[in-house]
C-alpha cells in the first residue's frame, strides 16, 4: 500500500488519525519486504500481528500463506480491514486493546511468531507480557521506536543497558536489528524506528521456579541505577549471603547494576536462591 493509497483511503473513509493511540503506519514498501524477510515465514505458520492499522503488513503475511490473528484498538480501522480481507480463511481480526488481550488471555504461543509495527505507546509493556507469558511466542520480529529498540539488543555497561534489556534477553536471543527512517511512516513520527528480531533462546537460563527471582535481583539492582548494587540488594537479601556471592562471582561490592551482565544477574540469582551454604548464609 503506498502513500497516496493510505492517504485516499483514509480520506474515503474519513478517518482521522490520533497521535495517543500511536498510529504512525507504515507505508514504505522496501522497509515492509525488509520486515517480511526477517520474520523467516513458512506457508502455515501462525502469526500475531498487534495494530494492523490499514493493513499493509497484513497483505504481505497473508500472501505468505500465514494464518494472522491481527488485534487492532481502533474500531474504525477495523471496519477498514473487514472490508479490504472479507471473510478472509487465514485472517483473524479481533477488536481489543492488544495490551490487555495479552495480559489476561491464557494461549499457548509456543508455535507462534509476532510480527508486528507495534504502537509506540505500549510497545514496551507488550513484549514483556509476550516475553513473560507462560508459554512465548518462538519469534518476534517487531518495530519500535529506535530508543526502545537499542534497549532490547543492548550489553552491559552501556546507557541503553537495564531492565527491560534483561527481562527480554533472558528468554530471547536478539538475531538483528535495522533502521527504520521517520520518514517510511504516515504521519511521519517525531522518532525514527527500528525492526527488531528476537528468538525464543532454545535452553533456558535458569528452571522456571526461579525466573521470579532473576526478575526481582535485575529490577531491585536497577532501581537506583547510580546507586551500588549490594546496597539495594541488601533490602530483600542478607549481606553475608549477598558477599558470598559477590566472592564467587568475583565482582566488586561497588559495581552498579548497568555493569553486571546478563550471565553473572543469572548466576546471581541462583546463588542467592541457594539453601544455606557453610558460611551461615541464607
Amino acid at each position: 500500500m503506498k502513500l497516496k493509497e493510505m492517504r485516499d483511503l483514509l480520506t474515503t473513509e474519513g478517518i482521522q488519525l490520533t497521535k495517543s493511540l500511536g498510529q504512525n503506519f507504515l507505508h514504505d514498501a522496501n522497509q515492509l519486504a525488509r520486515i517480511l524477510a526477517s520474520a523467516e515465514l513458512t506457508p502455515g505458520d501462525r502469526v500475531l500481528e498487534i495494530g494492523p492499522g490499514l493493513g499493509p503488513l497484513t497483505q504481505l503475511l497473508l500472501g505468505k500463506g500465514a494464518r494472522v490473528l491481527a488485534i487492532e484498538f481502533d474500531r474504525r480501522l477495523v471496519e477498514v480491514l473487514k472490508n479490504r480481507w472479507p471473510e478472509h480463511p487465514g485472517l483473524e481480526l479481533i477488536s481489543a486493546d492488544a495490551l490487555r488481550y495479552v495480559r489476561e488471555t491464557q494461549r499457548d504461543w509456543s508455535e507462534w511468531k509476532v510480527v508486528s509495527n507495534l504502537p509506540y505507546s505500549v510497545a514496551s509493556p507488550i513484549i514483556v507480557e509476550l516475553v513473560q507469558s507462560t508459554i512465548p511466542p518462538a519469534r518476534m520480529t517487531v518495530t519500535l521506536q529506535w530508543e526502545v529498540a537499542r534497549r532490547l539488543v543492548a550489553i552491559e555497561d552501556t546507557d541503553e543497558y537495564g531492565v527491560l534489556t534483561l527481562l527480554v534477553q533472558f528468554a530471547y536471543e536478539a538475531r538483528g536489528m535495522f533502521k527504520i527512517p521517520s520518514d517510511c511512516f504516515f504521519p511521519v513520527p517525531d522518532v525514527d524506528s527500528a525492526c527488531v528480531t528476537l528468538v525464543r533462546r532454545p535452553t533456558p537460563l535458569l528452571p522456571p521456579e526461579l525466573a521470579g527471582s532473576f526478575e526481582k535481583v535485575v529490577k531491585r539492582g536497577f532501581s537506583q541505577r547510580r546507586k551500588m548494587m549490594m546496597k539495594l540488594l541488601k533490602a530483600d537479601w542478607p549481606e553475608a549471603r549477598l558477599k558470598h556471592a559477590y566472592d564467587e562471582l568475583s565482582l566488586s561490592p561497588q559495581i552498579r547494576a548497568e555493569k553486571v551482565s546478563l550471565d553473572q544477574f543469572v548466576r546471581l540469582t541462583q546463588l542467592l536462591a541457594s539453601p544455606t551454604d557453610s558460611t551461615g548464609s541464607k
